[in-house]
């Protein structure tokens, strides 16, 4: 398709999707809105919202997808990375964060320093990823990699500072999910000048861009300066991003599907690739929105542009990775050395810490008049007992499903959170609460089972064709985490009286566990833990490789489709108890090898035992770090885990690899 083609269509159909969002609704027919327009004035109530909710909607909606869709197109060129996006390099959970943190502690300042706020949240965020990542690592699977650590754990510190400032915090629930909504021009007006740049952008950078696509080398033998560029052109970009994201939100996807799709209509050049991107993201964004709001029509509440983005992007990021992976994105790099072998006495050392720990978390807490030890306090025990053994429960569970699915896969960053096993559970039973108007927590462990067991079909019937290669299994995991996230924004919008405690259930909190769910979680995991243990001679030989296994008369499909049934069981019976918990199944493993357990069995028991700690230390810390304000084990958990997963990627550059 030729250029002049090219445009003209995408033109085309940009007006006749300008036109059709305008007619949504009770809107003044088409000659009226012309006349509107040229006389600005107004007489009945649908003439003022035509002029002061629809156009501005209509002009940011224009406005903020052709931001996204030049920040995406320029990101994308300059690492020649074609799967990285604002979303994918960390820099919109880092300007949520900056926000965030400014709306909680200095609330006054929002209006004037919000968008400062979130660059340095961005910028910061961005800086991190790249300096994690390395140089080398900018144009495959260590960014995206690093992209997703990163937004994990800055999540966890923003959900950790809503939680503990809930009524600082109520605004922010409506920006987080990416609305669109306006009431007159005041955001649309204070956005354009802020977008200088963007021009600037478009006449200078393609030179440089097309200078770095023939190699660092030869771009710096024609006069490019390699680091002043890419820290020019970068900071461009996140100030672009900033200021759109502290105008409506965020909005994921756009960022990352126009340049795709320019690319896939014939765009070679590099101002072509930009200039087109700045017209795709802003059609893109303007048929979302079209999308969300007759959504909107036949629902109680209104959609979030953000959430129908969501929908959208993530079946599209998925589709767009295909063939998008490199050879150096199925590589995988080693754990950091550890124990060569388990010491004999270790096991038993670490139960003993295991019971130490669980005597303080049962018996010794802070009060009002100092830290106490309440032994023979029967009222205590009763409050206590339940969560601190549904932590230990469920950090036991996440570690084991962690272990199989790694051996099962073969692929060290295999973890119930990472491959989107925790979100598909999530997903199921926030969708089945916002369409039967049940609690989240009386929904049960089969609605979170079904929704584990779809994302376990969707990685093997689009891993398999990738080997189960780690750079496929993360990105899936990626589309499905920020399917879940623009989903619970959408749920937390809603502004219910059930917002904090679906928000806290979603961080992973023991709070509200009853003690029969506490028992069934108890029974149901030493169950499964025995099962598996049975079983460990499968997860050796497959690890080990199918040609292996075949030849000593494993059957491997029947194999790996009861060890997947046992993870999928262990997610759905922690995420419906507790709530999804980050990390726990990737860190236990990771720690069990390093500590010396190289066998499946060994293995499988250390990292039940690590995971119990880990969460039993979590609730502890989240109970008594900011008394008498709690906060959940599964915030302070994924703090813990993201820590490490930075540390593990920073010291490797590469994913981690197990090869036992």
């Amino acid at each position: 398709m030729s250029i002049l083609s090219r445009y003209s269509l995408s033109g085309g159909i940009f007006i006749v999707a300008t036109l059709g969002y305008l007619q949504i609704g009770e809107a003044p027919s088409l000659f009226r809105q012309l006349s509107l327009i040229h006389h600005w004035q107004s007489q009945q109530f649908s003439e003022v919202m035509f002029l002061y909710a629809s156009l501005p909607r209509l002009s940011l909606a224009i406005i903020v997808g052709g931001v996204l869709g030049l920040v995406g197109s320029l990101l994308q060129q300059l690492t020649q990375n074609y799967l990285l996006s604002p979303m994918t390099l960390g820099a919109s959970s880092g300007a949520w964060l900056g926000l965030v943190c400014l709306s909680v502690f200095l609330p006054s300042l929002v209006p004037l320093y919000g968008h400062w706020f979130a660059m340095g949240g961005a910028l910061l965020s961005t800086a991190l990823v790249i300096f994690i990542a390395g140089r080398q690592g900018l144009g495959g699977l260590p960014v995206i990699l690093s992209g997703l650590a990163i937004n994990l754990l800055l999540g966890a510190i923003a959900t950790a500072i809503v939680m503990t400032h809930d009524q600082y915090a109520k605004n922010l629930f409506i920006w987080g999910a990416g609305d669109l909504t306006q009431s007159d021009w005041s955001w649309v007006t204070w956005l354009l000048p802020k977008l200088w740049p963007m021009p600037l952008l478009l006449y200078f950078a393609p030179r440089p861009l097309s200078l770095l696509r023939l190699g660092e080398q030869a771009a710096g033998a024609r006069g490019l300066s390699l680091i002043p560029t890419m820290v020019t052109l970068i900071g461009f970009a996140i100030w672009m991003l900033s200021c759109a994201i502290t105008a409506v939100g965020l909005i994921a996807f756009i960022g990352l599907l126009a340049p795709n799709i320019v690319r896939s209509l014939g765009a070679r050049t590099a101002r072509d690739q930009l200039c087109f991107s700045v017209l795709i993201g802003a059609l893109l964004l303007l048929i979302t929105d079209m999308i969300a709001l007759i959504a909107s029509g036949y629902t109680t509440n209104m959609i979030p542009s953000g959430t129908a983005a969501a929908l959208i992007g993530a079946p599209a990021l998925i589709w767009f990775s295909r063939g998008k992976l490199g050879a150096k994105d199925q590589q995988s790099l080693s754990l950091p050395k550890g124990a060569v072998s388990l010491h004999k006495h270790l096991p038993l050392a670490l139960i003993c810490l295991l019971l130490s720990i669980l005597f303080v978390a049962l018996f010794v807490a802070p009060s009002l008049h100092g830290w106490q030890l309440s032994i023979s306090n029967l009222h205590t025990w009763q409050l206590r007992w339940p969560r601190v053994f549904a932590a230990v429960a469920g950090g036991a569970a996440m570690a084991m499903a962690g272990v199989i699915l790694q051996r099962l896969i073969r692929n060290p960053l295999a973890s119930p959170d990472i491959l989107g096993m925790s979100a598909g559970a999530t997903f199921a039973l926030v969708i089945t609460t916002i369409f039967t108007g049940a609690s989240i927590f009386e929904v049960g462990s089969l609605v979170a089972f079904i929704g584990s067991s779809a994302v376990l079909a969707l990685l093997l019937l689009l891993g398999r064709k990738h080997q189960f290669s780690p750079a496929m299994m993360v990105l899936i995991g990626i589309a499905l985490a920020a399917l879940i996230d623009a989903l619970i924004a959408f749920v937390l919008a809603k502004g219910s009286d059930e917002v904090y405690s679906i928000l806290g259930w979603l961080s992973g909190t023991t709070y509200r566990v009853a003690p029969s769910q506490v028992i069934l979680l108890l029974v149901s995991v030493t169950l499964l833990g025995l099962l598996s243990l049975s079983l460990s001679r499968w997860l050796t030989l497959i690890s080990a490789g199918d040609d292996i296994a075949k030849a000593r008369g494993l059957n491997i499909s029947q194999a790996r489709l009861i060890l997947l049934i046992i993870v999928a069981l262990l997610c759905a019976l922690v995420t419906a108890v507790i709530g999804p918990l980050a990390f726990v199944g990737l860190l236990a493993p990771h720690m069990a090898v390093m500590l010396g357990a190289k066998k499946a069995a060994p293995q499988l028991l250390l990292a039940c035992i690590i995971g119990a700690l880990l969460m039993l230390v979590s609730d502890w810390l989240g109970r008594v770090l900011l008394y008498p304000v709690q906060m959940p084990a599964g915030t302070i958990a994924s703090i813990l885990g993201g820590s490490y997963l930075i540390l593990l990627l920073s010291r490797s550059g590469h994913p981690p690899n197990q090869s036992q």
